[in-house]
């Protein structure tokens, strides 16, 4: 049940976060920032401790209300813009204007350009949009293309529709919903996976971060349980951008790099699997 891991974790320490190499050539980081709840001064602040933690992606999207906060902390931080991965997404109401959309979202970013755009789930237009962001993608305007809440069925359809393969694909996935099938093939196809809600969310948060077989693996490393859940991910080759606005649990999520779960471990956690998604999509 177990899988080999797809990244680079091997000699990695906390205080730095490894990459994995995308199917265009780039380096992503593989634990990010997410800022789905952050916004105006929270949003600054929190990227802020971030990037003092060794924070260096932040995932954000157009229906998050956070672009412009998040681009300020950025430029404000005086990291050079090649040591930062931006990413942000278009929402489905966006699809049929994507390209002033796609302009709207660069110019509150205020970065130069956006390291990763996604569609931020299917959606009427889906294709129209993603070949708009493949043009901003020439122009030098987006660096890679990716998709949100696609699966198996989804994606089998949509890339014969588009020219640039996507680099990457977020889902939701934490333990009581691990996705594996669908998982599975999108890393097939060279595709990266990344977990949103990798803590289980509005839906499973409370009871996953209780659960007894996750706290006895915690306990056994010496690490928090939310740690667990973030190495497993990263052992299964899935990147993970969780957030928050408290340092502490910024750098305890980040803190991954010390520790290894054994082949027996990534199993216990495999049968927690309850197919529980939290969101429709």
């Amino acid at each position: 049940m177990t899988q080999a891991a797809a990244f680079p974790l091997s000699g990695a320490k906390n205080g730095t976060v490894p990459a994995v190499r995308l199917n265009d050539g780039r380096a992503m980081p593989v634990v990010g920032l997410g800022t789905y709840s952050l916004r105006g001064d929270v949003c600054r602040s929190a990227v802020s401790s971030a990037l003092q933690l060794g924070y260096r992606k932040f995932d954000s999207a157009s229906i998050y209300g956070n672009e412009r906060e998040l681009g300020e902390a950025l430029a404000a931080s005086g990291l050079p813009r090649s040591e930062l991965f931006v990413a942000t997404k278009l929402y489905p109401d966006q699809f049929d204007r994507a390209e002033q959309a796609i302009e709207e979202s660069l110019e509150r970013l205020n970065l130069g350009y956006a390291d990763l755009m996604l569609l931020h789930h299917p959606g009427r237009h889906d294709v129209r949009a993603y070949r708009a962001m493949e043009q901003a993608r020439q122009q030098g305007l987006i660096r890679s293309l990716g998709l949100s809440n696609f699966y198996a069925a989804e994606l089998g359809a949509f890339l014969p529709q588009v020219s640039v393969k996507p680099v990457l694909v977020q889902n939701e996935i934490h333990p009581y919903y691990q996705d594996r099938e669908a998982t599975a093939f999108i890393q097939s196809k060279g595709i990266v996976v990344e977990a949103w809600y990798p803590l289980g969310g509005r839906g499973h948060n409370r009871e996953l971060l209780s659960d007894p077989a996750l706290a006895a693996i915690a306990a056994r490393h010496g690490v928090s349980l939310v740690q667990v859940i973030l190495r497993w991910d990263l052992q299964r080759g899935v990147a993970v951008v969780p957030g928050s606005a408290n340092p502490s649990h910024q750098k305890e999520n980040i803190s991954l790099f010390d520790f290894e779960l054994s082949a027996k471990e990534m199993d216990v956690i495999a049968r927690l699997d309850r197919k529980e998604k939290h969101d429709w999509y």
